[in-house]
């Protein structure tokens, strides 16, 4: 077990969402394990009426509903001992990547709010200082799916959780480019030979090969990615001078 486990806390409607694909696999494990713990809070607790009312019309109107802020903040009230972050999922939020990822994973923990309807009042999140994270520029029905997918790319990144450590490193966005094309045995599939260098047992060549297999593909496929690896090679440059 783990000595201090990386505490991920949920502010929800639907807690019954939570581990989910998370509670299999390798986050699975190391959840049973104490690597990483969870802890889910049912927001509609806080309801201040008999109908356990969470949400309230917009102000100046307009279409859906918004989680009302005294609720809300009642929520957040309950964790304010949860260690990390605050984090806030919604689309007009900073885009998750794996700076950030490894950000969250050096923390303590992170605490989330999963919004729904058309969000949360904007009082209540700049009150709390939460942090606002987007994973895309895409539309969901919540933040739970979101969440989800935070907190499977931080749990993945704890030590213990992954034996290899050193393969996170050769992952795609690691070094600011995509991972090369990957391939295992038969050497021949379908009349298809995969690249000859793979077998050579040279690793030194195989390494030159695999690098510069990520600079074609990630040049070919996210221009933008490979712009921005530029920008930070010749800022790296500019250091070193």
């Amino acid at each position: 077990m783990a000595e201090q486990a990386w505490q991920a806390t949920v502010l929800t409607l639907f807690p019954g969402m939570f581990p989910g694909p998370l509670g299999e696999s390798l986050a699975g494990k190391s959840l049973k394990e104490g690597i990483w713990a969870l802890k889910t809070l049912d927001i509609r607790q806080f309801a201040r009426d008999k109908h356990r009312t969470v949400d309230d019309v917009p102000l100046g109107g307009g279409v859906g509903m918004v989680l009302k802020p005294d609720v809300v903040a009642a929520a957040l009230d309950h964790v304010a001992d949860a260690p990390g972050p605050r984090i806030y999922l919604t689309p007009r939020g900073r885009v998750l990547d794996q700076p950030l990822v490894r950000e969250l994973a050096a923390a303590d923990g992170a605490v989330f709010l999963c919004g729904r309807y058309e969000g949360v009042d904007q009082r209540v999140i700049d009150l709390a200082g939460m942090m606002e994270v987007s994973i895309g520029d895409f539309i969901l029905s919540g933040g739970e799916v979101a969440a989800l997918t935070i907190m499977d790319s931080v749990v993945r990144l704890l030590p213990g959780v992954i034996g290899k450590e050193a393969s996170h490193h050769e992952e795609s966005f690691e070094t600011g480019l995509l991972e090369p094309s990957l391939y295992t045995h038969p050497r021949n599939w379908n009349g298809i030979e995969a690249p000859e260098i793979l077998a050579s047992g040279h690793h030194g060549r195989i390494a030159e090969w695999r690098a510069g297999e990520a600079r074609r593909e990630t040049r070919k496929r996210r221009p933008d990615l490979w712009e921005r690896y530029l920008r930070a090679q010749a800022q790296e440059n500019e250091a070193k001078e």
